[in-house]
């Protein structure tokens, strides 16, 4: 099953115009253009607390209590804005579609400006619907877009599995230095197929990786559906490694749009 959202005709023919570079292989499935005046919450899972009991600091430490008020995550002109602010408590948002259902291949984009300042951390990612191979990494994980504000304009795209992952040393990944990330939107996409991944910036491919003869599920779980996530983390293991600047805060995410493409099932 493949959930599906009706576009506006306006809506259509911009997600058309920037997916040329696949628009002779995929269609457009599901888009959300942040148009309207709340988040559509029959879409989008907002996340609340800090992840505790079960997973505090989200596994890599971050400092953050996700909230869903409009302080940390609202629609401002035709925008998501997700904003990270310092208080008597860190906060910031993260939104998921993990109550719709998935998708299992296609192209998978959003066009966003970034924030800037040490200690930030936003990300476009994908997790699987379901543990079928067992529970993180065992089951798989897309990387979309990461950027750490310490290393600021280098924007990240990665996988991690069993066999691949920044715990053992092995993960596999790349990144592409985009000098005005955090003050002018690009585009940052996937492209996941049966056996092969790659990741783009304004359509400019910047790395892939492809499943090898012999590889199981410990190499390449990335065979069933998954579902978006887009937050901002503060702190934590990757992102706080060189500390975080508190005058860096707030600190926004902005998020102009969200779209999912799919080969037709005749191609």
């Amino acid at each position: 099953m493949t959930f599906r959202k009706l576009l506006t005709a306006a809506g259509a023919l911009a997600a058309m115009s920037t997916a040329a570079i696949a628009e002779d292989r995929y269609e457009l499935v599901w888009s959300d253009e942040f148009d309207g005046t709340e988040l559509d919450e029959s879409v989008w899972h907002v996340v609340e607390g800090n992840g505790c009991p079960s997973n505090c600091g989200f596994g890599n430490n971050e400092l953050q209590s996700y909230r869903g008020k409009d302080k940390n995550l609202r629609l401002e002109d035709g925008k998501l804005i997700i904003e990270a602010r310092m208080g008597n408590k860190v906060t910031s948002a993260k939104i998921t579609t993990e109550n719709v259902p998935g998708w299992t291949y296609g192209r998978f984009a959003m066009r966003a400006k970034l924030p800037s300042g040490v200690g930030t951390w936003p990300a476009f990612w994908m997790m699987p619907k379901d543990a079928r191979y067992g529970p993180w990494p065992k089951s798989g994980e897309i990387d979309i877009m990461e950027h750490v504000g310490y290393n600021q304009g280098q924007v990240h795209g990665t996988i991690h599995t069993e066999a691949f992952n920044h715990r053992i040393g092995t993960q596999k990944g790349d990144f592409m230095q985009v000098a005005d990330a955090s003050t002018a939107f690009h585009d940052y996409a996937v492209e996941w197929d049966m056996g092969e991944i790659r990741w783009y910036i304004d359509g400019r491919e910047y790395f892939r990786i492809e499943k090898q003869s012999g590889d199981g599920h410990a190499e390449w779980p990335l065979d069933h559906p998954f579902y978006i996530i887009l937050n901002l983390a503060v702190g934590g293991d990757w992102g706080g490694a060189k500390g975080v600047d508190k005058a860096a805060f707030p600190a926004r995410f902005e998020v102009d749009w969200v779209r999912v493409w799919q080969k037709p099932a005749d191609n």
